[in-house]
């Protein structure tokens, strides 16, 4: 396979088109006063799109990220710019103990925790199943299931009942993907690991809910594609195109507010741009 058109893990000013995840558009009902929300893979694409969503909606927002530095300092400064707490931690969540002390950090620093948004995700596309490496496997697994493991098992001792755990799937969770086998399989983990949740916390209050999308345009895409994959990316998607993460965040939000799913748990959302799935 062609070499990426960025290097990973990929910045917002080196995509070919700048993509709407800044939430300009959307405003806010306080839906998550006085809510404390931490969200991982925050610094651009999706993660940037639901922090500033929720920033609208009166919530104090932690995000992590890897090593985004520009990104992450920008979307602290969207937040900011709606009055509300912002703090950023560069942290690799492959470190299990990295993954408990930006639970312990953001705890702290926003005094409490009570929305968790587990939105961080590796994926590097291969032509065949044999192209996948020992070292990718266990880095794509380590990444984008076993971080949620940990960040959520350190959160339990800070959420309460009433607080909120969203995690991020995708369309290829639900039905794989043969250039994204790794990451698919991460995927259809995240819902199994959402509806065992749900299922677990359900007498301690606390709701445990997903957003599935389809397609959709982040840093993460130029940044694991070749250029003439991403000059098309999308338009397998019966919309024709590619979803914005602004269109994205709105599902979060949903999860996030007790006063819209407070009867909602164990549920996936599929943003899939009129994408229908059988059974």
């Amino acid at each position: 396979m062609d070499e990426p058109m960025i290097e990973h893990p990929g910045h917002t000013d080196e995509m070919p088109s700048p993509p709407a995840d800044e939430m300009r558009g959307y405003v806010g009902r306080s839906l998550l006063s006085g809510q404390k929300a931490l969200i991982t893979g925050g610094d651009s694409g999706i993660g940037r799109a639901v922090a500033v969503a929720f920033a609208k909606e009166g919530a104090d927002v932690a995000i992590a990220y890897l090593s985004e530095h520009d990104d992450a300092q920008h979307t602290v400064d969207l937040i900011e710019k709606e009055g509300r707490r912002a703090v950023s931690y560069a942290v690799d969540i492959a470190d299990p103990q990295a993954c408990r002390q930006l639970v312990a950090d953001t705890a702290s620093e926003l005094g409490g925790l009570s929305i968790l948004v587990n939105n961080v995700a590796y994926q590097m596309p291969v032509e065949e199943f044999e192209d996948i490496s020992d070292e990718q496997w266990r880095h794509t697994f380590t990444v984008n299931i076993d971080s949620f493991f940990h960040i959520t098992k350190a959160s339990l001792q800070h959420l309460s009942r009433g607080s909120a755990i969203i995690n991020t799937s995708s369309i290829n969770g639900l039905r794989g993907n043969k250039q994204l086998i790794d990451y698919s399989a991460t995927k259809g983990a995240v819902l199994a690991l959402t509806y065992s949740l749900a299922q677990s916390l359900l007498d301690r209050g606390i709701r445990v809910n997903c957003v599935a999308p389809g397609p959709v345009w982040t840093p993460l895409i130029p940044a694991t594609f070749p250029k003439e994959a991403v000059e098309n990316f999308g338009e397998q998607a019966p919309y024709n195109r590619a979803a914005q993460p602004d269109e994205i965040a709105p599902s979060f939000v949903f999860f996030a507010a007790n006063q819209f799913s407070s009867y909602y748990s164990g549920e996936v959302l599929a943003p899939i741009g009129g994408e229908t799935l059988p059974g």
